[in-house]
């Protein structure tokens, strides 16, 4: 394939995101069907099939597509501050930013990532590169800060700050409040006890307690 019919398909394949996403958003996902992807997209319905399968695998270009903006979002905060708990704290509210606009057909999205053999389940292996950069946001949150805690517990630490943003994503699924207000509030209210948490780390009857913690992980993942 000559270098002009890649891009032109990389443009094609993220018009159809860009359009399925819209539709998602304007008429919801059960009432979106691949056929008025491709009629909005203007691209064939046949066209619209080689790049998606299904609307199921929309959703992992919408999981991508996000992880996309919340890194854009995350820059500022990342940029501006030093200290562990305000990065934590800009980098999950980004997380809801990005989210809020997708919440009417969140539990759609959710239900299908919740099947424990779908490839679209975070903890799938096929997931493994979209965790990967997750996990990565996570890692910068922690190397960029001025947090002093044990080295092999500072390792470990992205990947639970992952799995604590992962609780709040599953408590947004849910949330009816207006704006997602109590997931915003939920976040404000944690991030200080999870900064308590992990800088008493450090303190000498704690040790052992996050050298366990440490241990366990790696054993469950291994």
């Amino acid at each position: 394939m000559t270098e002009s019919r890649v891009v032109k398909s990389e443009q094609t394949r993220a018009l159809i995101v860009q359009t399925a996403l819209r539709l998602f958003r304007e008429r919801g996902y059960e009432a979106t069907t691949m056929r008025a992807i491709a009629k909005e997209a203007g691209v064939s319905v046949g066209n619209a099939y080689y790049y998606f399968a299904s609307k199921e695998e929309l959703i992992q270009a919408y999981y991508d597509e996000l992880q996309v903006e919340h890194v854009k979002a995350c820059r500022a905060v990342l940029a501006a501050e030093r200290d562990f708990a305000p990065r934590l704290l800009g980098v999950l509210k980004a997380r809801v930013d990005t989210m809020v606009p997708y919440h009417a057909f969140a539990g759609k999205f959710f239900k299908f990532a919740a099947e424990p053999t779908s490839p679209l389940n975070p903890f799938s292996a096929e997931a493994g590169p979209a965790r990967d950069a997750a996990v990565a946001i996570y890692r910068d949150v922690v190397d960029g800060s001025t947090l002093k805690i044990d080295a092999e517990f500072r390792a470990e630490l992205p990947e639970l700050l992952w799995l604590y943003s992962m609780g709040i994503v599953l408590y947004w699924v849910h949330d009816s409040s207006p704006g997602c207000r109590k997931t915003y509030l939920l976040v404000e209210r944690t991030v200080p006890l999870v900064t308590k948490m992990v800088s008493m780390s450090r303190l000498p009857g704690f040790k052992s307690v996050t050298r366990e913690l440490v241990t366990i992980i790696r054993e469950v993942r291994d």
